[in-house]
């Protein structure tokens, strides 16, 4: 599980599904098909290109509060 310290820590623009749901405490393919359905739901912002979802780093440890 990811905290939110080493969320800041790392290099990428984007996490995974898998990454943003350890950080949130979720199952990511709820969280995939959430971006996918109803993303504004979320509170924070998601990508999906086809298939994939990504979630920018920033904005989710914003929504998070940190």
């Amino acid at each position: 599980m990811m905290t939110i310290d080493e969320a800041r820590k790392l290099d990428a623009i984007m996490l995974t599904p898998a990454q943003a749901a350890s950080l949130i405490g979720c199952d990511p393919q709820g969280l995939r098909m959430t971006a996918r359905e109803d993303p504004q739901s979320l509170g924070f912002p998601v990508v999906v290109i086809g298939n994939r979802v990504k979630i920018p780093r920033v904005p989710l440890i914003r929504f998070l509060g940190g």
